[in-house]
């Protein structure tokens, strides 16, 4: 029998718990992004017809929405039909709103024209801006349809672009300070998503159903855990290791990555838990016909959470004696050793406040798009590496600078490019970086930022 403590229990059952009581209390809201792409279907199965969206509700599969509408052709009756969508919720590289199934009153359809739709429909900007569900009776301004198709790819990446940002962050005060990358990032983003989970259970337990105050403690626990793992992990990666050669200690942060990775497949579990949306009713803002161009309350809260604690770490650095020692610091040890700045400290405490922006990014992570598995956090910590990068490694505006062009290059190459070529178009970007330009933007043509 293997031994698990009562903490670890908690933990593993914590996002069960978290799912029902959320279910109890206050029903399941239909998510925005899912409900858009199955309302855009509708036409490319309605060739010649104007179709009218009568109601979309729970489909009878999980992940799985049902749209009821009605098709009204030339020459024939009205037509009451319905089409059910079914969303994957797996994987690291899947989208909660990625259609993986579509069933209509006159049966399922086979995976090859599924593609063609996907591939020649929902993915171009006709198909998005064909969606028969939008307001068009919204009182909102008018705009071009190419403007509004733009507008609206721009206010959907701006949750990506607030996590691609933190988690840069965290890898620019280590780096700025220490000439050190902790490849452990991403998964500390995976550890802040749990302990999101786990602080809004244990809310929930208690009776206190509200979703402001479960996301308050879920933000509490996700900063604090992974502070904590953070700085932990980073003393004995970076912290004891002495070499005078970086390898050592990225080597060594591989190694954690990996080990928490495991740690968190036992202690949560390998399943990963989604959790219904809060907040993801759409507000419309502009039209262009009947294309709405809108914004979900969740989508502007969780950009929102993302400037405000990075322009709190911009002050932090610039106003502060912390930031005035990590500058100092980062200058010239030795010189800031001399004049009484203790490293060793001045290095946990940047471990755990790049581990708290990383935990930031996990929570974020959760509260937009419903979770993140255990293994989920190694593409986000890549891709936020590859905006440190390009931002300048170890310049903290160089990075968030960094993690919003990574955010925008993707959901731009989406709208308008092969989505199945955007990873290696960003990936050849990094390469052509880090050759004529490896110090980045605001960096320096040198690859140390700060050379000593």
């Amino acid at each position: 029998m293997t031994f698990m403590s009562p903490f670890s229990r908690f933990v593993r059952f914590a996002p069960h718990l978290l799912a029902l009581s959320l279910l109890a209390a206050c029903g399941i809201s239909i998510d925005a992004d899912q409900a858009r792409v199955c309302r855009s279907a509708l036409p490319a199965l309605n060739p010649d017809a104007v179709v009218t969206v009568e109601r979309v509700r729970e489909g009878p599969v999980p992940r799985s929405l049902r749209v009821d509408y009605v098709a009204r052709y030339p020459d024939r009756p009205v037509l009451e039909r319905y089409a059910i969508c079914q969303f994957a919720a797996e994987g690291l590289a899947v989208s909660k709103a990625d259609l993986i199934g579509l069933a209509t009153e006159e049966g399922p359809m086979s995976g090859a024209s599924l593609y063609l739709l996907k591939r020649y429909y929902l993915d171009t900007p006709e198909g998005a801006a064909g969606d028969p569900g939008s307001r068009a009776e919204a009182d909102v301004v008018d705009i071009p349809s190419s403007l509004a198709y733009w507008l609206q790819q721009i206010l959907v990446s701006l949750p990506r672009t607030a996590i691609y940002a933190l988690l840069s962050v965290a890898f620019a005060l280590v780096f700025g300070l220490s000439g050190r990358i902790n490849l452990a990032f991403g998964e500390l983003a995976a550890i802040g998503s749990a302990a999101t989970v786990a602080g809004a259970a244990i809310l929930l337990t208690h009776g206190i159903g509200s979703p402001i105050l479960g996301l308050a403690a879920g933000l509490a626990g996700a900063l604090f855990a992974g502070a904590i793992h953070s700085a932990v992990s980073g003393y004995f990666t970076i912290g004891r290791i002495t070499a005078e050669s970086p390898q050592p200690s990225l080597i060594a942060t591989v190694g954690m990555s990996l080990f928490l990775m495991e740690y968190l497949r036992l202690v949560q579990s390998p399943v990963t838990v989604w959790l219904p949306p809060i907040w993801a009713e759409a507000r419309p803002l502009a039209r262009a016909g009947d294309f709405i161009v809108s914004l979900t309350p969740i989508t502007a809260i969780t950009a929102g959470i993302g400037v405000v604690a990075a322009s709190g770490l911009l002050w932090l650095v610039q106003a502060t004696g912390f930031g005035r020692a990590w500058r100092a610091y980062a200058d010239d040890a030795r010189a800031a050793a001399l004049l009484g700045v203790d490293g060793p400290r001045l290095l946990l405490q940047t471990l755990a406040l790049a581990g708290a922006m990383a935990g930031l990014s996990g929570m974020l992570i959760v509260a937009q798009y419903g979770g993140l598995g255990f293994a989920g956090g190694f593409q986000y910590g890549l891709k936020a590496l590859i905006a440190a990068i390009i931002g300048g490694i170890g310049s903290i505006p160089g990075a968030m600078l960094g993690g919003l062009a990574v955010g925008l290059f993707e959901t731009l190459w989406s709208a308008y490019l092969p989505i199945e070529m955007r990873d290696m178009a960003l990936y050849i970007a990094l390469v052509v970086f880090l050759i004529f330009r490896p110090g980045g933007l605001l960096g320096f043509r040198d690859p140390t930022p700060r050379p000593v």
